[in-house]
């Protein structure tokens, strides 16, 4: 996203990429660059375009609110705040879904805390616009992360492409943003490799196909994605709470099953946080990183830099799976997320590497 902007305002950029008018970035959640050449007997028009110069790493959490806050600030989650799926929002004594949590006690304004390139563009004067489904039209997410763009919708996936072709045909110059979140949802309710998410791969190969060669002279388009997939099977999940060890003083879970963030009680002694952070490390290191707070600040986890406003929203200790399993906590009921096939969050390659596809003008 950075660098489409700086391609309108015709400045270098981190992708070389050619000065536009116009430029789109169209996000395919959940698309990793290794399910795609899995499955590219059915994608004959993206598939070939996949080589090892157009495969690029998500960022630490490979999930969809730390993702797309890093793509459309250009800034990574130490520094916009959102630092997971769900996290600790310490002033209310409780853990929020940073994709449907939001409500009156958690200002979108504030808490997802530095400008979208969408208001930049805004700002130097550059029309910008958000194409979802309309039921992300006012959420919460959409005005932490989008704000600062006009946000149009589509019902389907052909639908959302017709209304870019539009919107590309109304302006002179703008950045648009093009949201497909098929293949998210498929992967989420029946693995990657189900029918199911390959159908909606086919859908967007056809889409694409059909759209870039109506790109004209000054129009470039990016295809990329927030994060891959991997499919967890229901014998893979580990209920983590049937060891005292591993919940000892913990207040609060937070993150998602493939990079639990774990919280103390404020009270926890420094040799409890230490007994526990060690016995996590004795029972599940074999298949998953475990960090404390620190180790993953220090280390760069959630970017070059973390502020002090956002430190606290990291989990006390970070627990990222290795190994294709998800932990769950079996005290918790009703939790219809263990129904989930596909599942990322972690530092897996499935997880982490992602296509950056070019067509347009950023094609040539």
């Amino acid at each position: 996203m950075p660098s489409s902007l700086q391609a309108i305002t015709h400045e270098a950029n981190r992708l070389t990429l050619p000065p536009v008018e116009k430029a789109i970035v169209l996000l395919v959640d959940g698309l990793g660059a290794s399910a795609l050449t899995a499955r590219h007997g059915h994608a004959r028009t993206l598939a070939p375009l996949l080589t090892a110069g157009s495969i690029i790493g998500a960022r630490f959490p490979s999930t969809t609110a730390s993702a797309l806050a890093t793509l459309t600030t250009g800034e990574a989650a130490g520094v916009h705040g959102l630092v997971g799926y769900s996290v600790l929002d310490a002033a209310n004594d409780r853990v929020v879904n940073q994709l449907s949590g939001w409500d009156a006690r958690l200002d979108p304004a504030t808490w997802q805390r530095v400008p979208t390139l969408f208001e930049k563009a805004r700002d130097a004067g550059i029309p910008s616009f958000a194409i979802g489904t309309e039921r992300y039209r006012s959420s919460g997410f959409t005005r932490a992360v989008l704000r600062g763009a006009e946000y149009r919708s589509g019902a389907t996936m052909s639908d959302r492409f017709e209304e870019a072709r539009r919107t590309l045909d109304e302006i002179d110059r703008g950045l648009i943003y093009l949201y497909v979140p098929e293949l998210d949802q498929a992967g989420h309710a029946w693995g990657w490799q189900s029918a199911q998410w390959t159908t909606a791969l086919e859908e967007l190969d056809s889409e694409v196909r059909a759209f870039a060669p109506t790109l004209r002279a000054g129009e470039g388009m990016l295809l990329t994605a927030d994060h891959g997939v991997l499919d967890v099977p229901a014998s893979s999940q580990v209920l983590f709470d049937s060891e005292s060890r591993l919940i000892d003083g913990v207040r609060f879970v937070a993150g998602e099953p493939r990079a639990l963030q774990l919280h103390f009680e404020p009270d926890a002694s420094e040799a409890l946080r230490a007994s526990v952070l060690a016995a996590w490390r004795e029972i599940e290191g074999p298949r998953s990183w475990i960090v404390s707070r620190s180790e993953a600040i220090d280390s760069g986890w959630f970017g070059a830099a973390v502020d002090a406003e956002v430190a606290p929203r990291i989990g006390d200790i970070i627990v990222a799976a290795r190994k294709g399993i998800a932990y769950y906590d079996s005290r918790v009921t009703g939790n219809t997320g263990r129904n989930m096939v596909g599942q990322h969050g972690s530092w897996s390659a499935d997880e982490l590497s992602v296509p950056l596809l070019r067509f347009g003008a950023f094609a040539r």
